[in-house]
């Protein structure tokens, strides 16, 4: 009886502790997303992006350690490496980690608890490889899933699920491609995209549970059929977000 009814106060207490835990770290972001280190032409990119409403919604806790996928030039690197540095978390960097970006960014003050690794990978090239096996707590990606052909993501996506430890969150965004329609990047007038259902198995193929999606990157006016580069379609893509879970 006394078993019973602790794990029905669980059931109630649980959820009320990890969202506590979450608003704590959502303050924390928002500060980060204040700090120097960041250029105005990022922080004009926040209304867009909703980084925080993005990380609060795949569960980022700031005693994390967390991987983050191909960074490009910094923008997520620049808050959530403060968010983790500042509370005994740890950030790590992988795949097409320039050297340019080692130099600009991993050294600037607030990124002290980042390191990379297997940073000669680039995303047109993933053959079978693995990270730091069981490591992290949650794996991160923005617009980076759209570059390999289906082998490399799978390779990638295998290689993710081996990191994270049970119950890890990989989190993903990307641009929205129409559902089957094909997705050759051959067809330049509407490459780097995705069909989100087409993500969803092939995830769900490595071994990874769907949790959820949110619908906050929906562009309407996004007609899915030019290439995101486009004028006037640049930086106002229909986005799917994207959270799983390794059991």
């Amino acid at each position: 009886m006394k078993r019973s009814l602790m794990l029905i106060c669980s059931m109630f207490l649980f959820p009320q502790l990890n969202a506590a835990d979450s608003s704590a770290t959502r303050g924390k972001i928002e500060e980060a997303l204040g700090g120097s280190i960041r250029e105005a032409a990022e922080i004009a990119r926040d209304a867009n992006r909703k980084p925080g409403e993005v990380l609060e919604f795949f569960g980022l806790e700031d005693d994390m350690k967390v991987l983050e996928i191909s960074p490009a030039t910094g923008y997520w690197s620049k808050f959530v490496g403060p968010t983790l540095c500042n509370n005994g978390g740890e950030l790590v960097f992988s795949v097409s980690v320039s050297d340019d970006f080692k130099n600009d960014v991993m050294s600037l003050d607030g990124l002290d608890c980042t390191s990379a690794i297997n940073d000669d990978r680039t995303l047109f090239d993933l053959p079978e490889f693995s990270f730091d096996d069981g490591q992290f707590d949650m794996v991160l990606t923005f617009w980076n899933l759209h570059n390999p052909d289906a082998q490399g993501r799978k390779n990638l996506n295998e290689a993710v699920f081996r990191s994270l430890k049970s119950g890890g969150i990989y989190g993903a965004v990307d641009h929205t491609r129409r559902h089957l329609q094909p997705t050759s990047r051959e067809e330049l007038q509407n490459g780097r995209r995705l069909d989100p259902v087409l993500v969803i198995k092939e995830m769900i193929d490595v071994g990874f549970e769907f949790v959820d999606f949110s619908p906050m990157h929906y562009h309407p006016e996004d007609a899915l059929d030019k290439e995101v580069g486009t004028p006037g379609v640049r930086g106002n893509t229909d986005r799917w977000t994207l959270k799983f879970r390794k059991p």
